[in-house]
């Protein structure tokens, strides 16, 4: 059993990053597992919603804000992964990981760069890793309407840069990360 593991959001200034791991079952195919970052929103939700329904099994994960200021975006990413895989019911026989770095595990691992273009299982945890991250980022907007999370998903945009100018740093911005370290903090929801 091939288990694929990816992460979504180390680059936004704001909100969780989230790890997905998936299992897929040889017996479906899905078609269009592509890196999350080359397909469309709506191909992405899409998949999302077949890898869910047809994989042997799936598992997604999140480090929180306060974690990746504590940790560092890299070993909370790494933190993210590791609470994935081990949330999976059973252990996989290897762990493929998209990239160069891996997380603490007790079983075989594997590490591939860009393994999110070239390794299906990876693909596929690419794609419900950075739905799940949106989808919190659509839920956060919610609670602080004026940042736009909508619309960039906390990545550093001129809109985002704008709106930290005018509001200050609300209590999911990285505080760790430039430039959010340099503004005055909005304690309050909007």
């Amino acid at each position: 059993m091939i288990c694929g593991v990816d992460e979504a959001g180390r680059g936004p200034l704001a909100g969780p990053v989230y790890a997905a791991c998936v299992v897929l079952n040889v017996a479906f195919t899905i078609d269009g597992l592509a890196d999350s970052k080359k397909l469309s929103e709506k191909k992405r939700n899409a998949l999302a919603v077949t890898i869910k329904k047809h994989a042997k099994a799936w598992s997604i994960s999140y480090a929180s804000v306060q974690e990746i200021d504590r940790l560092n975006i890299l070993q909370a990413s790494l933190l993210a992964m590791k609470r994935a895989v081990e949330s999976l019911p059973f252990t996989p026989d290897i762990v493929l990981i998209d990239g160069n770095q891996s997380p603490r595990l007790h079983c075989l691992m594997r590490t591939i760069i860009r393994g999110d273009s070239l390794i299906p299982e990876i693909s596929a945890a690419s794609i419900l890793a950075k739905t799940a991250r949106d989808a919190e980022m659509q839920r956060l907007h919610r609670c602080f309407p004026n940042y736009g999370f909508d619309k960039h998903k906390g990545y550093p945009t001129k809109a985002h840069l704008a709106a930290l100018q005018q509001y200050g740093a609300c209590e999911i911005h990285r505080q760790s990360f430039a430039p959010i370290r340099t503004l005055p903090f909005n304690v309050k929801e909007d």
